[in-house]
């Protein structure tokens, strides 16, 4: 196997020790990126939402707001794409909104490598193999987001989640974080074309079904 499988322990204490300094290093960025979304978007600062973790376990994701409140008429929040700010976009852009995910990796909920945490109401959609991209801590990054992020279809995105699932090592995590800093300097992959970020997961049966 090119990537032996690795230690969950040797994981945990390798994010331990990359996350300290980094958010030291970080703590500037942090800071100007809190005031960016004060300034534009007002409080609350944090876009905090509950998401399947390690074994599907839910927990709260943090990330910095990219959005407005604007409602229609009868106050249903307008779609994703309409409510997504010039700001959110550059966020979104360099990955700065997900900034807030590295006190959930502190917190142990999550890994700087994984598949992507995604929404509650997938766990019921995925088939039996799809839900074991739960078998690791959802991370930061992944298999798939340095493979397409959110340009390719769920079924692939799922597929790469499980062969991370299957192939995860200390070695493939600090190749995956490498290639991570090109696609953000990059930019590639950050949404679907026609969508604010990617198309929602209605199941397997049509991988081209919109909210």
């Amino acid at each position: 196997m090119l990537f032996p499988r690795g230690n969950p322990v040797v994981k945990r204490i390798f994010d331990l020790l990359t996350l300290v300094p980094g958010l030291l290093l970080l703590s500037p960025l942090i800071l100007l990126t809190s005031l960016l979304v004060l300034l534009f978007l007002g409080r609350p600062l944090i876009f905090r939402q509950k998401r399947p973790g390690y074994k599907g376990k839910p927990f709260y994701i943090y990330k910095f707001r990219t959005m407005n409140n604007a409602s229609d008429p009868g106050g249903k929040l307008l779609p994703d794409a309409q409510r997504l700010t010039k700001l959110g976009r550059f966020l979104r852009a360099l990955s700065l909104d997900e900034l807030p995910e590295l006190f959930n990796i502190l917190k142990g909920e999550m890994s700087l490598v994984g598949p992507r945490p995604l929404l509650m109401e997938y766990l019921e959609r995925y088939s039996p193999e799809q839900m074991r991209r739960h078998d690791v801590y959802p991370g930061l990054t992944g298999w798939a987001q340095i493979n397409g992020r959110n340009a390719i279809t769920w079924q692939d995105k799922f597929a790469l989640d499980i062969w991370y699932v299957d192939h995860w090592s200390f070695w493939l995590d600090i190749k995956i974080i490498l290639m991570t800093l090109w696609k953000v300097l990059s930019r590639e992959g950050i949404s679907q074309p026609g969508q604010a970020t990617t198309e929602y997961f209605m199941g397997n049966s049509d991988d081209k079904q919109d909210r």
